[in-house]
């Protein structure tokens, strides 16, 4: 595979296939039609020529049509459009497997990729420019476009209700999903070509225009029905961060930074004012931190509705989704909100103005912009925030390596083994892209402890004031390369400031994928006073990386905390770290910790002779690596009690739930009543306690677990039971408040339901909730007591009066009468007044849907199904998605599903849709494999449709039904569809069938390989194949030159015309060590087989003995002759098992009996048969089977490989077997090559096998006696066969 991008060796310099670079840009929108959702407008792109012989001009534009195209306002060029990512597979129609879509999709995609040189328009220059072009001189391109009903790029919203456009709030927005600004005009959509910018936008008089630059000036029209806004960009920047939206925004201007301006829908300026209240604070903080000034003279602000993320970020402009806007009174959101605001700036430095050469160079801006971001949440927020946010994503990032697979930063020099292509960014999973930037702002942080925090802050400086030089100068050839920071530019850089050579961080944690994974434990030597520590990597997992470096560990000893480094050399390594302590048996003495605080330890828990409280392994978390240590339960109570790093706390509490004792539920109980702790652990205690609590059910004495805290934190002071008036000024009160109900909601008693006291209390929440006085509103407390009613709940033991009846009222308990009543009573309630962001109707649905899932309610889809339509609230509308798939799921209803589809094609907020989809992936509606009556064609061609076509201008919804397509059916094709028929192929230069490496891949091939044996002249034994139970079939004799007929029933089709057609079933017995039929000079005409009229004998076992009486219409002669060789039943089965495991067949057990072929020699002519089957079959199958013979002189004709694909049936019901005997000297000398190979055990052997051959068309072949077409060429006719559909298989679902 080619990368997008070359690099001399020794400058590093990037060097992209284009012949020009682009100067400057101007953007022209004319006008923008709201009730049309069109755009029409011009873009001049001013060029120059890099090649004297330049003739034409790539540039990407999609979905948008173009009028005309000119070179410097005088003459007309002509151009061509071509999209090939439109349709992704164009090849075969038949193909369905996801690793052919995905080499497909990244084919098309390099296709138009401007790195690459390519692109969707291509510009033939006039021929009077040419003389421009030979000295050089910048040319001017114009193209005029237009785009109506933009499908991707551009969005319009514009609510259904009466009034002006202004007065419903009508606005759109652009955004984009990695570089796709050639969604909504033509550009150079690339990060590696920045220019300066003029746009130009017209629109209503009523809206207000906010796009990349300066705002030069308005211009009102001669009628002042609209107005001109002209922004002018002087910082060359690149397409893909050009945005630009068109809306009736109120705007504000940052009263403490006048160039920040900040804009929203009406009527939600005061929500505006508060959200936006700190944003001058990032800027200061990475002005400070960076020591350079923000590179753009002005930021905006904009806040839209159905955003297509969180925020957007461009040049000098980002787009926010107006649910991040909050009043004083919300809590909750306001962490969120800012970490965003303030990750927007910091893409400003790194991201935009900054931007990456190539994408693979793309783990630097995203880790670099993330790693500001964490700076920041570390000085807003606090270090115990930070490091409890940098253990979250660090244990997300190894998870998705674990489960999914290994992610590469920088994948120019390989590529991983993934369902899709990292060479591309329009091919990456978005849930990869996610934690990919996640795993970049790890990595950079780690870099920062390699190399130190102020050396990394240098090297960002140099890097801004670089650029920052080079954005200033007028345009020259690769006057601008500075701006774009690539691998070996940072590498360069950080050796220039900092003197050290980090190539060989980059080749661990950069070329690489995967992280560490280590497994340990210790001894404490007595005698030796020392501690044998081991330590072994786990290298078999799924995205493990094998580490080797600088290894931290950390003892706390009775006298005090010291740290170890150890060198990893070795997947297994042991180390003896000698004590500095004795142990104290009697002596009591206060134990220095990390901290240098001093406290005082009761030791009776520990060992005598042991001065070891606890051990922690890369403690500061230096490292990618997942670490599972072993130690004593009391090592762990010791660190949750003593230790003050939140990461060592919330390591302990997760040890701990394997420890279900009194002195760990002491532990717990202590850290949640610790005011001194962060809140987060307290959190993570409370859910501990709880699961500990539920081990402890048997042996628990006193009231339920955490009731006493909570009415000793909450509860009046002249009545404890009742809980006091809502005060939320004490943040860390507040989350405990809304945590532990929801953690006693899940106590549970030895009958396994929540105890009656548990439910009461929290009951009495509710009714004595009080926040008529609190300055933050209740709304997320109101939902978390919501969430402890449905955890509350435990599946239903009912007893039904009547077939088909579900529960009703009548048989509800009284608790969960309470419990429906409440969850209604609040979902009314938010439905008069409603709440912010409808959080309680949210977990409203979550718990009826919970109410439904465990039988207290009758399962109905129809409630969601009205909260999940268009124009509700976008979070209630993804809580309703969430149960209509858990549905969908537990009932099997293939209507539901389809409807969920219509919403993932139409519905118009294609952030939902994008929803929609992770939901499914989450909680796909059945396993890969499984029989489900949703496993259907229709589902896989719908899905499939989607993937290739539909959702061909938005790439994130094109990646999330491939994710989609790969959770529900793998990498390899749909076993309800079949096997195709191109399965096998025959390589005609080697003379021997290969798999179709478009259907299975390459590296799969080694699955379908046996080791090859030696066969000696035996009894044939018996090939298997089922058929159904109380069938009866006895072939006595057939023979060569007559054709064998069946009755074929009408409405069986078949797409292609094949052979023999045996059904794919797992207990078919057939020779893997096949020879090929096709050998030169060796070949056998037909009708010239040595001993045509030698009879063969079948015989059918249907479960009893077998029936051997023949039918009238065959001849009576039964004469035995001696089998042909084949190989022994088990090698075979086995062989076939991986075969249809692959095709995803299932065996059959109970409705399935065996045909048993006693003995195959040449059949005679005349005769035929009828038989019955049944078989899994593609209906674009036609690979063909083939049976072989033993000739007269004892040579043994090879069997074809194509004896295990079934093939489809052909319309006029015959199937043959065709095979081609070699001479008697080529069997031998293969013979001898397989002894040697099996004496030497060297090597596997490849097969030679028969080339399946096609049928012709039923108007070309000659017709027999009986009616049915014969083959010329074969000189086997064998029995025909008729496969009845199979019967759908009964299941149950509990």
């Amino acid at each position: 595979m080619e990368t997008s991008h070359k690099k001399t060796k020794k400058e590093g310099k990037f060097d992209t296939h284009r012949p020009y670079k682009l100067a400057h840009q101007t953007l022209c929108v004319r006008a923008i039609n709201f009730r049309q959702k069109s755009i029409f407008g011009y873009v001049e792109l001013t060029i120059h020529p890099l090649q004297t012989d330049l003739r034409r001009i790539k540039i990407n534009s999609k979905q948008c049509k173009i009028f005309h195209v000119s070179a410097n306002d005088q003459w007309e060029a002509r151009f061509l459009y071509n999209d090939p990512t439109l349709e992704i597979c164009q090849e075969d129609g038949k193909q369905r497997n996801l690793d052919f879509f995905q080499n497909c999709h990244l084919k098309s995609m390099l296709g138009v990729d401007p790195d690459q040189g390519n692109g969707e328009v291509t510009i033939k220059l006039p021929v009077e420019v040419f003389p421009i072009v030979a000295d050089l001189r910048p040319i001017k391109l114009c193209i005029e476009f237009a785009l109506e009903q933009p499908k991707g790029g551009v969005h319009f919203v514009v609510p259904n209700i009466e009034g002006t456009l202004a007065e419903k709030a009508a606005h759109m927005f652009t955004y984009k999903h990695e570089n796709s600004s050639r969604l909504w005009f033509p550009c150079i959509d690339t990060y590696s070509e920045p220019c300066t910018w003029k746009i130009e936008i017209t629109c209503d008089l009523s809206m207000t225009a906010v796009s990349c630059g300066e705002l030069i000036e308005t211009i009102y029209t001669s009628d002042r029905r609209s107005k001109t806004f002209h922004y002018f960009l002087s910082m060359p920047t690149a397409a893909p961060n050009i945005a630009m939206a068109v809306g009736p925004f109120e705007i504000l201007v940052d009263p403490n930074m006048h160039e920040v301006t900040h804009f929203c829908l009406p009527h939600l300026t005061d929500l505006l004012k508060h959200t936006t209240s700190y944003l001058h604070e990032a800027f200061e903080f990475y002005e400070e931190l960076l020591s350079s000034r923000n590179p753009y003279s002005c930021y905006k602000q904009v806040f839209v509705d159905e955003s297509y993320e969180d925020f957007m970020p461009y040049a000098t402009m980002t787009i926010f989704s107006t649910n991040l806007l909050h009043s004083p009174r919300i809590i909750d959101q306001t962490l969120e909100t800012r970490r965003m605001l303030a990750a927007a700036v910091a893409e400003q430095f790194f991201g935009c103005f900054i931007t990456m050469q190539s994408c693979s160079d793309m783990w630097i801006t995203r880790g670099v912009a993330g790693y500001l971001t964490s700076v920041f949440v570390k000085k807003t927020f606090g270090n115990n925030e930070y490091r409890y946010q940098i253990n979250r994503d660090l244990k997300e990032v190894q998870e998705y390596e674990n489960r999914v697979g290994g992610i590469l930063l920088d994948p120019s020099s390989k590529d991983c083994n993934h369902h899709f292509s990292i060479r591309n960014p329009h091919t990456l999973s978005p849930k990869y892209i996610e934690v990919f930037s996640k795993k970049a702002y790890l990595v950079t942080r780690m870099l920062e402890i390699r190399i130190g925090a102020q050396l990394l802050i240098q090297v960002f400086n140099k890097i801004l004031s670089l650029a920052y030089s080079a954005s200033q100068n007028k345009f020259v050839a690769n006057t601008w390369n500075n701006m774009c920071v690539s691998t070996n530019s940072c590498l360069k850089l950080i050796s220039t400031v900092t003197g050290k050579d980090i190539q060989p961080f980059l080749d661990l944690w950069v070329t690489q994928s995967g992280c560490a994974r280590f497994f340990g434990n210790s001894v404490f030597n007595r005698k030796r006073n020392v501690v044998e520590l081991e330590l072994k990597q786990d290298l078999g997992a799924k995205g493990s990386l094998k580490y080797v470096g600088p290894l931290t560990v950390t003892i706390q000893e009775l006298d005090g905390s010291f740290n170890h480094t150890f060198k990893i050399e070795e997947n297994k390594t042991k180390f003896d770290i000698t004590c500095h302590s004795k142990s104290r048996r009697n002596k009591k003495k206060k134990i220095p910790l990390m901290t240098a605080e001093e406290v005082d330890m009761d030791l009776s828990a520990m060992d005598a002779d042991s001065p070891v409280l606890w051990l922690r392994i890369d403690p500061d978390m230096h490292l990618l690596s997942q670490v599972t240590w072993e130690q004593p339960d009391f090592m762990w109570q010791y660190q949750l009690k003593f230790e003050r790093d939140v990461v060592a706390q919330k390591e302990a509490i997760v040890a701990l739930e394997n420890y279900p004792t009194a002195a760990t539920r002491k532990a717990l109980t202590d850290t949640l009543e610790n005011e001194h702790c962060f809140y987060r652990v307290r959190m993570e205690a409370c859910l501990c306690l709880s699961k500990v609590a539920n081990s402890m059910v048997n042996n628990w004495v006193g009231p339920p677990a955490m009731i006493t805290i909570f009415r000793k934190l909450f509860g009046s002071h002249s009545c404890p039971n009742i809980v006091r008036q809502n005060n939320f000024s004490k943040l860390q009160h507040y989350y405990l408040l809304k945590t532990i109900p929801f953690a006693m909601a899940h106590l549970r008693s030895i009958q396994a339901i929540c105890p009656p006291d548990v439910l009461h209390f929290i009951l009495e929440l509710f009714k004595y909730n009080d926040n008529s006085k609190n300055k933050y509103s209740d709304n997320y407390y109101r939902a978390a007591l919501l969430d402890s009613l449905a955890a509350t709940l435990s599946p239903a033991v009912t007893i039904m009066t009547g077939l088909g009846e579900g529960p009703t009222m009548d048989s509800l308990t009284s608790e969960t009468k309470q419990i429906l009543e409440e969850i209604t009573r609040c979902l009314n309630l938010d439905k008069l007044l409603p709440c912010y962001h409808h959080i309680v109707t949210v977990s409203c649905l979550k718990a009826i849907r919970i109410l439904q899932k465990f039988g207290h309610l009758p399962s109905d889809v129809s409630l969601f199904r009205n909260y999940m339509q268009y124009g509700v609230f976008r979070n209630v509308r993804i809580a309703a998605v969430e149960a209509v798939v858990d549905y969908i799921k537990t009932d099997c209803k293939p209507e539901e599903l389809h409807n969920l589809i219509d919403v993932i094609e139409t519905d118009p907020d294609v952030y939902f849709r994008h929803i929609v989809i992770r939901k499914l992936v989450q909680n796909p509606p059945f396993k890969r494999g499984e029989h489900s009556h949703l496993h259907t064609q229709a589902l896989v061609e719908r899905l499939w449709k989607l993937m290739n076509i539909e959702f061909s201008h938005d790439c994130r919804l094109r990646c999330d039904i491939a994710d989609l397509y790969f959770t529900l059916y793998g990498r390899t094709r749909p076993t309800c569809l079949g096997i195709p028929e191109s399965l096998v192929v025959f390589n005609l230069k080697e003379k021997k069938a290969k798999f179709n490496p478009s259907v299975v891949p390459v590296e799969m091939e080694a699955m379908f390989e046996e080791d090859e044996e030696e066969v000696d002249d035996v009894e044939t034994e018996n090939i298997a194949m089922e058929v159904e139970e109380g069938e009866i079939l006895d072939i006595t004799e057939v023979t060569t030159s007559g054709t064998v007929e069946t009755d074929v029933p009408h409405g069986l089709k078949r797409s292609a015309d094949s052979p023999l057609d045996l059904g794919p079933h797992p207990s078919l017995d057939v020779n893997p060590t096949l020879e090929s039929s096709i050998v030169e000079g060796n070949t056998v005409e037909a009708g010239q087989s040595e001993d045509s009229n030698t009879s063969f004998k079948l015989k059918i076992k249907i479960g009893g003995a077998p029936v051997d009486s023949a039918p009238s219409f065959l001849p009576s002669v039964r004469e035995e002759i001696r089998p042909p060789h084949t190989p022994s039943s088990t090698q075979a089965s086995t062989f076939t098992s991986d075969l249809f495991k692959f095709v995803g067949m299932k065996q059959e057990e109970d409705s399935i009996s065996k045909i048993s072929v006693s003995s195959i020699p040449p059949p005679q002519t005349g005769g035929s048969v009828s038989m019955d089957t049944i078989g899994r079959l593609s209906e674009d199958s036609s690979s063909p089977i083939h049976y072989s013979s033993e000739t007269k002189g004892g040579s043994k004709p090879p069997m074809s490989f194509a004896g295990l694909l079934p093939g489809s049936q052909t319309s006029g019901g015959e199937v043959s077997m065709q095979t081609n005997p070699d001479d008697p000297s080529s069997s031998k000398s293969h013979k001898s090559k397989k002894k040697k190979k099996k004496n030497k055990h060297k090597h596997k052997h490849k097969h030679k096998h028969d080339k399946p051959e096609r049928d012709r068309e039923s108007s070309d072949r000659p017709k027999d006696a009986g009616g049915h077409y014969s083959s010329e060429t074969s000189t086997v006719n064998s029995p025909i066969v008729k496969l009845d559909p199979p019967s759908s298989p009964e299941f149950e679902i509990i």
